[in-house]
This record gives structure tokens, sequence and C-alpha cells, in this order.
């Protein structure tokens, strides 16, 4: 077992399966794993941010997160009832283990594979029970054994395929992950703090990958392109929008004013206080 703590909050980490307690300030983080992910909440709130699309999840409530997708989590308390929730991982051999024992012959047919990367998933008896029966395992002095942790996980694909048969297909979707389209992803990520490492995984590459691809796209390096990109919404931001410049040096992801400022001079003849 694994317990991380902080002044808000506690996690309570037992191989695959993790447990969260907040208290009244809340939390957020970017999620991004190589695994599907199964979450529950006790307790709070949950909001998931992907892309331009909130789906809010509530106390009594399920959701489950395809792999391979960045994400935003904001784990909040709800009036007076603290964030309290779990998830489980599912690691790519549970599944194939999972898979190779099914009966190929009850797997539904022609099942159409949705692109939704969060499916918010109904109430029923097998989820409720599946996720009371975790709840002893939030007193840190009481530690399931492997074997339950493995029969909880192997519950979770059960619940999972009898809540919705779209997530057969992508339950036991084995190839390797998929290269997103690079375009795409800087367009809606180019604000963000990421290295050039992060940005290859994101994708689905290695970084060696990564820059060949970019090359067949621009004749800039990734960097610069990511600067460019900046700084032309930081013109709009201030020509369109009036925004102040600090403000606007740190929306577009930029962490020094001074880096900006030379930057937006070179890029534009005129530094950013001039922009009208």
């Amino acid at each position: 077992m694994n317990v991380q703590e902080a002044d808000n909050f506690e996690t309570l980490s037992y191989s695959d399966i993790f447990l969260s307690c907040f208290s009244e300030s809340g939390t957020h983080c970017v999620h991004s794993k190589p695994e599907h992910v199964l979450l529950y909440l006790y307790s709070g709130e949950q909001v998931i941010e992907d892309r331009n699309k909130r789906i809010t999840i509530k106390a009594g409530e399920c959701a489950f997160i395809r792999r391979d997708h960045r994400l935003t989590m904001y784990k909040n308390s709800k009036g007076k009832e603290l964030y309290k929730g779990i998830s489980l991982v599912f690691q790519r051999n549970v599944l194939r283990d999972f898979y190779s024992k099914m009966n190929k012959s009850e797997i539904p047919k022609d099942i159409k594979i949705s692109d939704k990367s969060v499916f918010r998933l109904n109430k029923t008896p097998d989820i409720e029970s599946l996720f009371q029966s975790l709840t002893p395992y939030f007193d840190s002095n009481l530690k399931p054994t492997e074997g339950v942790i493995h029969l909880k996980l192997l519950e979770g694909i059960y619940a999972l395929l009898n809540n919705n048969e779209m997530l057969y297909p992508i339950l036991f979707d084995f190839a390797e992950p998929w290269k997103i389209d690079l375009l795409d992803f800087l367009n809606d990520n180019y604000m963000d703090d990421l290295s050039m490492e992060q940005i290859a995984s994101f994708t689905g590459r290695s970084l060696a990958t990564f820059k060949r691809d970019f090359k067949k796209i621009s004749s800039l390096t990734p960097q610069k392109w990511l600067i460019n990109k900046r700084l032309e919404m930081a013109y709009i931001k201030l020509k369109e929008e009036n925004k102040k410049v600090q403000d606007v040096c740190t929306e577009v992801g930029f962490k020094n004013l001074s880096h900006f400022s030379t930057a937006f001079k070179k890029q534009y003849g005129i530094p950013p206080t001039e922009v009208f």
C-alpha cells in the first residue's frame, strides 16, 4: 500500500485501486494514463474537462475513462460533503487474461466503435455492490490482499460489459496506442506547459517519431511553432478582447513577461503594450 498525503487530501493506493479523500478546498489535475480507468464517487463532485466538453460526476455516479486520453479533472467538495472517490485501473495484461477466458460466441457482434473518451455509466446493482464492498479500505489500517484486488478488477470488467456493450471493443482493443493527429493535438493544447517528450507521448509517438512526423507538417521546429501559435493568440486577445498584457502573457502559455514581450516585438514589430 502507498499512502500519499498533503494538506488537503489523502490517497491510498493498492496496486490498481486508488482511494482518494479531499478537504473543502478540492484539487485539480491532468489525467493521462495508458490504461482504462473506472471511477466512482461516494461524495463530493468531479468535473472532467475533455477539450470543450465538461462532464460532471456526482455522488453515487460512475464513469469510464478511455486509455490514452488527456483530460483535466476537478475534484471538489459539494456543500458539506467532502470529496471521496475511487478509481480502478485496468492493466492490459488483466484485460488480455479476461478476454482469453471469455466465450467468444457471447461477445456482441457489429458494435460501432465510439470515439468518446468518457462514458457516464448507468446505476446498476453490480456497480453499486462493487464499490460499496471497497469502502472498508478507506481505513488505511486495512489492506486488501492481491487476490481481493484482482477479484475486484474482474468485477469491474463484468460491471462495465453489463452496463454498456459499446465498451466491448474498447476494453478488448489490444493494439498499440494510436497516433493522434499532431495538428489537432497542438491546436487544442498549445497553451499548456508541455515538454516535447510529453507531447510525443500524448500523441502516441516516441520523441524521434514525433520530430520526424512534425517535419512533414511544418518547416518550423515544434518549439518555434508553439511560440508562433501563442503569439498569434496573444495578438488576438490584445487587439480584439482588450486584455491586459500580463494576463494575456499567462493565458497563452508564457511563463516570463520579458520573454513574451521580446518575442512579441520580434514577431510584430511593436511591443504588446502598443497593440490597440
